[in-house]
């Protein structure tokens, strides 16, 4: 089975064909740098990060543009409101994401624009649609004529006459459904040069141009989240057919982190930032986390969850770290097992593909167990790799910093332990029960936690 995705404009499966075999062109609607990240935030991040790495798996060369919207009303009106300049605090927290992104192991995207970079691309487009009688300008600010475009409500599915645009000004509009591409400039807000006077740009309008501009007229994949089905990507859609862009061929959209049933967002106050995410749990903790439900399905945060999370993500590490003091190295280089592949293939199945791995720990768990040193190294080596593919691979030099002298001792530990567990399981095995309970009491005289579990015999330090 090649790749299946689900395509929200089609509302249906297909099939993935890239524009260019053997490359992949994706569009990421990055954020709007108006504060600091939390966990829903960069969930569409990490989603994408996971979708671009099993695109590359096999030496595709994948393009991922993921853009930073840094001029908009809320980052004009949070800069006033704390006394800082607009450039300043959209650079500030575009810098607090991109660190979110790297911490949380995203591979950096090919192209990361800036909207306020992008003004010249924005004002041709403008002009192509102008000129095609799909825009209209009126005292310096530019909208998009709804009606002009029959096929406006295609992706969304809404009727035209249903359409709220959310705008709050609709100064010269023709009709209240039009959206705004260009924004006349107002006293003491930053402004750039068109001819239709100075202002500064629409949401909308910048990503058409920033996508165009790095994948050209078409390309295979635009993503982002649920929420911006409509209008923003309605929008996008519209604009850019409108002007003679085919614009993206599959859209893929990513489902909300909630708490309480809502939508995880600043304006309801129940946010969960990523540098407080962090003290609680490891980045590849919490990537785990955020990776392991499917995308397109909601996350509804809890402490359980997060935990339920935590105690998977160090069930792989555990059993990887005894495969390389039993073993030596594991390399990356072994197969993938099949029932992986075709989780992944059938819309990015990840709770599927997390659980073919985890059926591999408890192989190779069970083939260390067993002294079956091929087995174990086969299983190790298969873990790695769709481990890797997830972004969680505990033996990545991303996730695996501890300085050599620690790691030394920690190796060290670990056979002592992993000898006194095979011993035990012996000791079940020919029912010398006494035997096992001793080693049991030894282990936790040393202050070493054991815990039987499907995946195998885990231990912990008591003080971790």
């Amino acid at each position: 089975m090649s790749l299946h995705i689900y395509d929200s404009a089609s509302r249906s499966m297909r099939e993935f064909h890239p524009q260019v075999n053997g490359t992949a062109s994706i569009y990421v609607c990055g954020a709007t740098v108006q504060g600091v990240p939390h966990i829903g935030h960069v969930r569409s991040g990490l989603n994408f990060d996971v979708l671009r790495r099993w695109l590359g798996r096999d030496g595709a060369d994948v393009t991922l543009v993921r853009n930073v919207t840094d001029i908009d009303d809320k980052i004009l009106t949070k800069a006033a409101a704390n006394d800082r300049p607009w450039w300043e605090w959209a650079y500030t927290h575009e810098l607090a994401f991109e660190s979110a992104y790297d911490a949380l192991g995203c591979l950096p995207p090919s192209y990361a624009p800036r909207a306020t970079g992008h003004v010249t691309q924005m004002v041709d487009l403008m002009q192509r649609l102008i000129d095609k009688n799909h825009a209209y300008d009126v005292d310096g600010d530019v909208y998009f004529d709804v009606r002009s475009f029959p096929e406006y409500g295609a992706l969304s599915g809404r009727k035209i006459d249903d359409q709220q645009q959310g705008e709050t000004e609709v100064r010269g509009k023709r009709d209240p459904r039009d959206f705004t591409l260009w924004k006349a400039a107002k006293p003491g807000e930053p402004s750039w040069p068109t001819p239709w006077g100075n202002g500064r740009p629409g949401w909308h309008l910048e990503c058409s141009a920033m996508a165009t501009t790095y994948l050209g007229s078409t390309f295979d994949v635009h993503g982002g989240g649920l929420d911006l089905i409509f209008p923003h990507h309605e929008n996008e859609q519209a604009q850019s057919r409108a002007a003679g862009d085919g614009f993206a061929n599959y859209w893929m959209h990513n489902a909300w982190v909630t708490m309480s049933g809502e939508k995880m967002s600043k304006s309801l106050g129940n946010v969960v930032s990523i540098p407080e995410m962090l003290k609680l749990v490891s980045a590849a903790e919490l990537r785990y986390y955020l990776v392991g439900p499917h995308y397109r399905s909601n996350i509804e945060y809890s402490g359980d969850a997060l935990q339920d999370a935590v105690t998977g993500y160090r069930r792989v590490e555990s059993f990887l770290r005894r495969a390389v003091e039993r073993l030596g190295p594991i390399d990356l280089a072994g197969p993938l097992c099949p029932d992986f592949v075709a989780a992944m293939d059938n819309d990015l199945g990840t709770p599927q593909a997390l659980a073919a791995l985890h059926n591999k720990v408890r192989q190779g768990n069970t083939a260390l167990a067993d002294g079956d040193d091929t087995t174990a190294r086969e299983a190790a080596e298969c873990v790695r790799r769709m481990a890797d593919i997830l972004g969680v691979d505990p033996l990545s030099p991303k996730w695996n910093n501890a300085s050599s002298a620690d790691t030394g001792m920690r190796q060290a530990l670990t056979t002592l332990v992993d000898r006194l567990l095979v011993e035990r399981q012996e000791a079940r095995k020919t029912r010398d029960f006494a035997r096992a309970d001793a080693l049991r009491e030894q282990l936790d005289e040393a202050g070493i936690a054991v815990e039987d579990t499907p995946d195998g015999p885990q231990w912990t330090l008591k003080d971790d």
